[in-house]
Parts: C-alpha cells; structure tokens; sequence
C-alpha cells in the first residue's frame, strides 16, 4: 500500500473539520469531553493551521484514498521548548494494522527536523503501543518518555496526565 501525506489545502478545510469530529468522537472515550449544543465537538484551533505560522495539517492517503490526517505544530503544552509537536495523529480504523499509520508517522518526523515532543493518553492502549513502537525505532531507542507528565497544561480534558515522548531527529535516520 502506498501512503502518502499531503498538505491540507485552505479549499479543503471543511474535509479536515469532518476528520476532526470523528477523531475526537473516538477520542471522547478516553478524554470524557461532550459535545457542544450543535452536537459536535469542534477543534478551536483548526482555522489556525491557515492563518498562524508553524501550523502544518497533512491528510494521510493510502493508495491514492483518503485514510486520515497529521497536524503538527510548535506550541509545546509541556513548556519545553521544541521544534515540533504531534498536535493531532488519526488513522481511520480500516487503515490500521496495515502500516498506515507507521508510515504516515515516519513521514510526518522526516518532513520536520528538530526537537520534538508527542504525547499520548495512557488510557488509549492501542495509541501507547502503537508510539512506544514507532518513536523507539525511528530513534533507535534515543528518546525520553515521561509518563503521567507533570504540568497542568499537558492533562487531557479527564484530568489524566498525558504521557510525553520528547527526542530529536535533527540528524538523519
């Protein structure tokens, strides 16, 4: 299966809203958010990703359809500074376990160069497997994981404290 990322187009913002409310949908399972009056969720920063610098949205497409979406962005909740941070990462669940999700994350790391720091819900079990994986062979085992980090800022919606992988791929893999 080829996959690939493509920037998200100001044109096709209304593509990645919809993405976005499926994503946090499965998401609510673990971060316990509801919906707003209109039923939805909603993503504040989403007109951001066009109007503000070191805002990068990606659509994830697997033999050319589309499979999910990558947002990075540099604003660290952690107070770390670092070049990069996984904003939001979503496979759509047929694509998964088929190295979709590998590959677009390998990607999303080769496209942006620096420090970096992603965090995960230790709840979503699948997600802690899937990053404990991916981050420690696109590093060869060189990064830190903090898990239950502590910083108000890093809690998810719950009160759960996200657990933060933070490495650098400055140089090449």
């Amino acid at each position: 299966m080829t996959v690939t990322l493509c920037p998200v187009a100001l044109e096709q913002k209304e593509i990645l809203r919809n993405l976005l409310e499926k994503y946090d949908y499965e998401f609510s399972q673990w971060d316990l958010r509801d919906v707003n009056e209109n039923g939805l969720f909603g993503y504040e920063y989403l007109d951001n990703y066009w109007t503000e610098e070191n805002r990068w949205s990606y659509f994830i497409r697997a033999d050319g359809k589309l499979a999910g979406f990558v947002m990075v962005n540099d604003y660290p909740e952690t107070g770390v500074k670092t070049d990069f941070c996984m904003a939001e990462f979503f496979v759509m669940h047929k694509y998964r376990r088929s190295g979709v999700g590998r590959e677009a994350a390998l990607q999303a790391f080769d496209l942006h160069r620096g420090t970096w720091q992603l965090k995960r819900h230790p709840h979503n079990i699948a997600s802690v497997h899937f990053w404990n994986r991916i981050v420690a062979q696109y590093t060869n085992g060189q990064y830190e994981l903090i898990e239950g980090y502590p910083h108000p800022e890093v809690d998810y919606d719950d009160g759960t404290p996200a657990d933060v992988f933070f490495f650098d791929n400055s140089t090449s893999r």
